[in-house]
């Protein structure tokens, strides 16, 4: 037996209450080494008296992927404690029992040894991962509110481009704001929409927003508050969750807190507001406008216009905090999208999960990570994160074809265990966003190919989110051509691709529990042909996607009640599927 693939660490994604009293426990093993799992479980102070350790019970084989075995277990006791440790019964005749100090032979002396239990001490309900449950019933749409609609041409900045005259420049402006939103309400109410997610709408220089001049301020080519206030009002009227994107690592260097350090220098209230290395701050001018070179102060990525802040600083902190509780209060948003969260010391995000927590109940906290982000979700920080590196997975197996259907599997089920159950519910899944090229456009303008992938992400465990025009087939590569002006007149809209995506929202949303909480089931014995089916369980219930990726027709013994499906051919026992075709049964 491979010893050294065995894992398990108490008070993590291996071991949490995942509902009250629940207790949710995993373990990991070599792929193919174990032939069985058992727990051995109990009151930590019952041993003896009730022999725990002698009542093994079966652990369950649920994912895997190349490297590894996951088993788990879920328990509810009477009891609000634990002690706990593994039998691994191995293919080769091994058997060990796996608990705190490590491995030992499973026999009666390893057994008794009280030590080498793992513990949970106490279950404390105030210490779980709570997840918002609205969130599972949510479909996101995201607006680059400069792009969406121009509802307000008074209020346009100077040199404001005719609505959708070009491909935008990264210093163009076109005129969107929040009235636009308001005056299209109606139209993310029949797509299905239940949640909007705003790029930054407070006061900025770009047409981004990203380089905040006033946290407190709506950017007054926006809007004002008063807008503001009625938009959520009526968001929340059709039973549309708002949430807000904030950037508290950096500032834009025309904010008043900016503009006093370069005026004052180490003399500055705020110079220590900052990251900077050596005064007076200054900086040599690069080719574009975001790069320079000889930065005497931190910044986000290379533009010396984004300076960072310093979140450690008492009064900093104190200042960025103000403003989260503030919209919170003030206007009763429900969420907070985070930008460049992995740069912000954890100190401060915890902080900041308490005030937004203490403002409002069932709160939704998104932080932009693009890698793996454990750091981030254990409960006391973020909700979720953009799960960038789960979608990315699904555009190189379908798009790219940069994996094999076992591998892809193996990929997406280590995304899965890298959290909480509860996380990978709450997990932002996103095929494209005002940060990278648009899904139809990496997808070679394949309207049929682009419907499998998003048929399959909406499969998922996590919460989907179209970005703006996505649903009349807008195109667009990476920034800033991923942020053209949405398309309003009907002429220039896809209108099938429309009711398609229609189709999937109300399927989503109609389905939502199994798909959000439901198991994994993959079938790959047709892997070889381009057959890749998932298969999500709940309750007694199933629902079964089966997606074509070959470049030849295929043939599936299944079927039963369609829920959603493209070029396909339902018969009685079986399916063809053309290349790009998909099927999801139930």
């Amino acid at each position: 037996m491979n010893t050294a693939a065995i894992y398990h660490r108490p008070e993590s994604e291996y071991a949490f209450l995942y509902k009250k009293g629940l207790m949710h426990l995993r373990i990991r093993t070599a792929r193919g080494d174990a032939i069985g799992v058992n727990l051995l479980h109990g009151d930590t102070y019952s041993m003896d008296k009730e022999h725990w350790n002698k009542k093994p019970v079966p652990m369950k084989l649920t994912l895997s992927t190349d490297l590894f075995d996951y088993w788990e277990y879920e328990t509810t006791e009477p009891f609000n404690r634990m002690s706990y440790a593994f039998q691994i019964i191995g293919r080769d005749g091994t058997e060990i029992l796996y608990g705190d100090q490590g491995a030992f032979p499973f026999n009666e002396k390893s057994v008794n040894k009280g030590n080498n239990y793992f513990r949970m001490p106490y279950f404390h309900e105030i210490d779980r991962f709570k997840a918002p449950e609205w969130v599972k019933n949510t479909v996101w749409y995201q607006i680059f509110p400069e792009r969406f609609a121009n509802g307000d041409k008074t209020n346009d900045p100077e040199n404001t481009l005719p609505w959708g005259s070009k491909d935008p420049a990264a210093q163009d402006f076109f005129g969107g704001d929040l009235q636009g939103v308001i005056d299209h309400l109606d139209h993310l109410v029949d797509l299905g929409i239940n949640g909007i997610y705003f790029c930054p709408i407070f006061k900025a220089h770009s047409n981004h927003k990203y380089d905040t001049i006033d946290y407190m301020e709506i950017d007054p080519s926006f809007g004002d508050k008063k807008l503001f206030k009625k938009l959520v009002d009526e968001c929340h009227k059709r039973g549309i969750k708002v949430m807000l994107d904030a950037v508290f690592n950096h500032m834009g260097d025309n904010s008043p807190q900016w503009q006093d350090v370069i005026k004052n220098g180490k003399d500055s209230k705020y110079a220590d507001w900052f990251h900077i290395n050596k005064f007076p701050v200054s900086y040599k001018e690069g080719k574009n406008f975001e790069d320079a070179t000889d930065i005497t102060y931190d910044v986000f990525a290379t533009t010396p216009h984004m300076p960072k802040i310093n979140t450690a600083n008492p009064e900093a902190k104190k200042y960025l905090l103000n403003i989260a509780k503030y919209w919170i209060d003030e206007f009763d948003i429900d969420a907070w999208r985070l930008d460049v969260a992995n740069e912000i010391d954890h100190s401060f995000w915890k902080d900041f999960r308490r005030v937004c927590d203490e403002s409002k109940k069932d709160f939704y906290i998104l932080g932009e990570v693009w890698h793996s982000s454990q750091s981030w979700l254990n409960g006391d920080e973020f909700t979720a994160v953009m799960n960038y590196a789960y979608t990315d997975l699904i555009k190189d197996f379908f798009i790219k074809h940069e994996m094999t259907v076992p591998k892809v599997v193996s990929e997406i089920n280590n995304q899965l265990m890298l959290y909480r159950k509860q996380t990978d519910q709450m997990q932002f899944n996103v095929l494209d966003s005002h940060d990278t090229a648009r899904i139809l456009t990496v997808a070679g303008d394949d309207k049929e190919l682009e419907k499998q992938v998003l048929a399959f992400t909406y499969m998922q465990p996590g919460v989907p989110c179209i970005y703006y025009g996505d649903e009349y087939g807008m195109t667009g590569g990476n920034d800033p051509d991923c942020r053209k002006c949405m398309i309003w007149d009907e002429k220039d809209q896809d209108l099938n691709l429309y009711e398609f995506f229609k189709d999937l929202v109300a399927f989503r949303k109609e389905d939502h529990q199994i798909l959000s909480e439901g198991s994994m089931d993959w079938d790959v014995s047709q892997g070889n042909n381009g057959i890749l089916m998932l298969s999500r369980l709940l309750d007694g219930k199933k629902i079964t996607g089966i997606f074509n990726t070959s470049s030849e027709k295929q043939t599936v013994n299944a079927s039963g009640e369609v829920l959603l499906s493209n070029l396909t051919e339902n018969n009685t026992d079986s399916t063809v599927l053309d290349p790009k075709g998909f099927v999801i049964f139930k």
